[in-house]
């Protein structure tokens, strides 16, 4: 029936295919680089290059250790020497006592100094190659411990105020010149004035505030 065919295919019934199609995700493309992406990679490799070789560098540091350490044995075995040498001296010649008192000084100043090399060692080691630990166990005691070098700075000068003052004190037995004992005395005293203030000035300034971030 023709009225039949038009209301079964009338302009009221949509065709199926004359739906507009809905658009699926676009793909994205192979992305191109930009003309900068080559020069920015080589630059990222070459920066990442040399910070390897600047870490690496820091193991030079192992030389400073090496020599210090056998700067501090040879004062060590200077000063074993040198004590020997003082008690055979004293067992034939007693007197002077104070001549005799101001060769233990030199023992006293000759271990100072090896200590002072020893400590600047253990320092270089610390604070440019790695903590020393022995099976994981820390085995420095704390007053060695050093974070930076301010700490090996601090350390360092406080064995040299005592060297000075050993030293001095060493003069002063042996010298016969009382003007020249008060003049080296204030030249050492105006030294470890100035080194002591040295250290209160370029301090930490978490030293006086410890919870106060640096």
């Amino acid at each position: 029936m023709p009225g039949h065919d038009r209301m079964v295919g009338g302009p009221d019934m949509e065709d199926p295919q004359d739906e507009p199609r809905q658009a699926g995700p676009k793909r994205a493309g192979p992305k191109r680089a930009g003309p900068n992406a080559e020069p920015d990679r080589l630059a990222g490799s070459l920066g990442a290059g040399i910070e390897r070789s600047l870490t690496a560098s820091l193991r030079l540091a192992i030389v400073p250790v090496a020599i210090l350490v056998l700067a501090a044995l040879g004062a060590f075995v200077y000063g074993a020497a040198v004590f020997v040498h003082s008690v055979i001296d004293i067992a034939r010649h007693p007197f002077p006592v104070g001549h005799q008192v101001g060769l233990f000084l030199l023992d006293i100043d000759l271990f100072l100094i090896g200590a002072t090399l020893l400590i600047s060692a253990l320092g270089f080691y610390e604070l440019f190659i790695r903590e020393i630990h022995v099976d994981g166990v820390g085995r420095m005691p704390a007053w060695l411990e050093m974070r930076d070098l301010n700490d090996l700075k601090g350390r360092v000068i406080a064995m040299i105020i005592m060297v000075l003052a050993v030293g001095f004190v060493e003069l002063a037995l042996d010298s016969q010149n009382g003007l020249q004992v008060l003049e080296i005395g204030g030249g050492v005293a105006l030294v470890i004035v100035a080194l002591t203030a040295f250290l209160r000035l370029t301090g930490h300034v978490t030293d006086q505030n410890p919870d106060k971030p640096v």
